[in-house]
């Protein structure tokens, strides 16, 4: 087993001394016992894999302290957070947006971009330049409209006609 270094030896001597008042202190700030004797923990091990030097601190039991509020603290947000995400209905959590797609979307991919590219084909000559300024030169409504020459709110009028018209087309085929 390796041999313990100073300031290793100084917080396990400094977490027995405080043990009980950083449990308490942490359930005074809304936890419950058991969840404040694991942020206690928490901390120690955080503290231990950081090798945080303590030799520095002016006050080791200030330190430890705030260190444990901050620690809880976190452990809240994340128990609202984990209870707000888990706390819906099955529809609910079928609702949500993926960020990975749908097994067979990409089965019908080279169907759809066909379908796509004939809708922008469709469109008139400038209508096709907004869109595709938009969607492949990333411009903004503003950038096309100085290139263009025309106003901010034409822009923004082609855009969303051929938003509709793209979709409309792979509404009608899908």
């Amino acid at each position: 087993m390796p041999e313990k270094s100073a300031s290793h030896l100084m917080l396990d001597d400094a977490i027995v001394a405080y043990y009980d008042e950083l449990c308490a202190m942490t359930r005074r700030r809304g936890h419950q016992a058991a969840t404040a004797n694991e942020v206690v923990h928490e901390l120690y091990v955080r503290l231990v894999d950081r090798r945080t030097p303590l030799e520095g601190k002016s006050s080791l039991r200030a330190f430890l302290r705030r260190a444990c509020a901050n620690l809880g603290i976190d452990r809240l947000r994340r128990d609202r957070f984990e209870l707000k995400l888990f706390s819906g209905s099955e529809e609910d959590a079928l609702a949500v947006a993926s960020d990975i797609a749908a097994p067979d979307a990409n089965i019908d991919l080279p169907r759809r971009l066909t379908i796509l590219k004939r809708a922008i084909m469709e469109m008139s000559l400038q209508r096709r330049r907004v869109f595709l300024a938009s969607r492949i030169g990333n411009l903004t409504s503003d950038e096309i409209a100085m290139r263009t020459g025309i106003s901010r709110n034409m822009v923004d009028r082609h855009l969303r006609k051929a938003y509709l018209h793209c979709l409309d087309r792979l509404e009608e085929v899908l």
